[in-house]
């Protein structure tokens, strides 16, 4: 069984804009913009044998105001940048109440089951409520990148940490 670090998208391995206290996605590839820290974060974890999934919802595509054309974009971007293995998606919205969009852990367990994860050995590291909810749902550790927002904050989560790359170190040190 392989150990994963799931990974949120938006604010955690890219800047979210931020409007109104709420983060939002990038509206287009020339938008994107990595983190500080995130090359590093990624390079190490994976050297450390660490699958790196990416789970996202992107309802935005629901709602109508941007396409899937422009998140596939993004997520192909990031994928070829950071060598991630894989990128989960959901394009639902919240009313649509489908299994995949979390809180609900379905991204995670459909990752789980296509590259033979051990959940109890892995990590979700997010920037909101939804990603640590479902990271705990699906039995994973977790960390809460925490950016001040304007919103719910998770219940709670293994750890608080201030970027991907602080998680990556205290993920890395574990392991030592």
């Amino acid at each position: 069984m392989n150990a994963a670090i799931f990974l949120d998208r938006d604010g955690v391995l890219n800047r979210a804009v931020v409007r109104e206290g709420k983060p939002y996605p990038p509206s287009s590839l020339a938008g994107l913009e990595l983190l500080p820290g995130v090359l590093d974060a990624v390079t190490s974890l994976k050297k450390a044998g660490y699958l790196l999934v990416v789970v996202t919802n992107q309802p935005d595509v629901a709602r109508g105001t941007t396409s899937k054309e422009v998140v596939d974009e993004i997520n192909d971007s990031l994928k070829s940048q950071l060598n991630l293995d894989a990128i989960y998606t959901c394009f639902h919205d919240g009313a649509d109440n489908c299994d995949c969009r979390k809180p609900k852990p379905g991204l995670l367990l459909i990752a789980a089951n296509d590259f033979q994860i051990d959940l109890s050995k892995s990590y979700m590291i997010g920037d909101r409520w939804r990603d640590i909810d479902a990271g705990t749902r699906a039995g994973c550790r977790t960390f809460f990148v925490d950016y001040g927002y304007e919103e719910r904050q998770p219940a709670e989560y293994n750890f608080r940490v201030a970027s991907l790359y602080e998680a990556s170190q205290i993920i890395l040190q574990k392991d030592i």
